[in-house]
């Protein structure tokens, strides 16, 4: 396998773990934002580079511009959509070997969604990245994309 062949297919691995195509909410020609399918909080994402790079340093200065682009409109997004309190970006990287955030709205206090209610039981300490509120309700994670793609339609 070349090694071309080899990066899209890491590319196209990490993209099917985190249902990107399926869960996304924007996308520039550099980057992707998308629901994270377990939700440590309401509103959790992934801000992932399309193509494929293991490390930081691989990404562009174009790329980097678009980036903070996006930032604002996720930040935008999410505070009309939930009203966090305040956002972390987490580039861990550590399982997944693709430039990636986690993107974590944090919440001093509970959210309603979905009838449902949503805590930051990491608040206000270090996000609980292992856990999968509401992991049991189907749609839910669809249901978070439809509002934060609504978010900015109005």
């Amino acid at each position: 396998m070349s090694e071309g062949q080899n990066e899209a297919r890491l590319l196209a691995e990490f993209r099917s773990k985190f249902q990107v195509e399926e869960l996304l909410i924007a996308q520039t020609k550099a980057w992707s934002w998308s629901v994270r399918p377990a939700q440590p909080t309401l509103g959790a994402g992934i801000l992932s580079l399309n193509r494929h790079a293991e490390c930081f340093a691989q990404v562009r200065g174009d790329e980097m511009a678009e980036l903070g682009e996006l930032i604002g409109f996720v930040e935008k997004s999410l505070r009309a959509a939930f009203a966090y309190d305040i956002v972390n970006y987490l580039m861990l990287m550590m399982v997944d070997h693709q430039v990636h955030f986690h993107v974590i709205p944090r919440y001093a206090a509970a959210r309603r969604f979905a009838g449902l209610d949503w805590a930051d039981n990491g608040w206000p300490s270090l996000p609980a990245l292992a856990e999968r509120q509401h992991a049991d309700q189907p749609g839910i994670t669809g249901a978070i994309c439809q509002a934060l793609q609504a978010a900015n339609q109005g």
